[in-house]
């Protein structure tokens, strides 16, 4: 099993994201990544959502507009304690050369110091974990100033 460090670059490919600093957190269930514009829509009878995602902690740009089909809406509480309703969806995420489906829950991360949290639901039964150590895969793959594959709503 692949060791990895607490924090991590995953890219997030069905968004055009190369590279997202990612906080590692088995305390926390559900991975999360920090959106804004968050709007609920209907397409064929299935529960869309479309948002707005900025990969690079603590700078505007990129901007990427997306969309990603409803998998659940939850009930989650924060590492302050409290209790938000938040969309959940679904993508692929990507450290280093293994691709796995993640669940990823949209929230305001603004204020925190990673953009995206990888649960424990993401790394079970696939990563042991280090909390001693950062960046142990090979960054190679990602480039943060490349945005493509853009999906946006219709």
């Amino acid at each position: 099993m692949p060791v990895i460090g607490w924090r991590e670059w995953v890219a997030l490919p069905d968004f055009g994201i190369d590279a997202i600093k990612a906080k590692i957190d088995t305390g926390a269930r559900t991975s999360a990544i920090h959106a804004f514009d968050i709007r609920p829509f209907t397409e064929r009878g299935v529960p869309w959502v479309s948002f707005v995602l900025r990969p690079a902690q603590r700078h505007r740009n990129p901007s990427i507009q997306c969309a990603a089909p409803v998998v659940d809406e939850r009930k989650i509480r924060s590492s302050n304690g409290e209790q938000e309703r938040r969309y959940v969806i679904e993508a692929e995420a990507h450290l280093g050369d293994i691709a796995w489906p993640i669940e990823l829950s949209l929230t305001n991360r603004d204020e925190l110091g990673f953009r995206m949290l990888l649960g424990r639901e993401a790394v079970r039964r696939r990563f042991l974990v280090n909390p001693d150590r950062s960046y142990l895969i090979d960054r190679s793959f990602a480039d943060i100033s490349t945005v493509s594959n853009r999906k946006k709503p219709k």
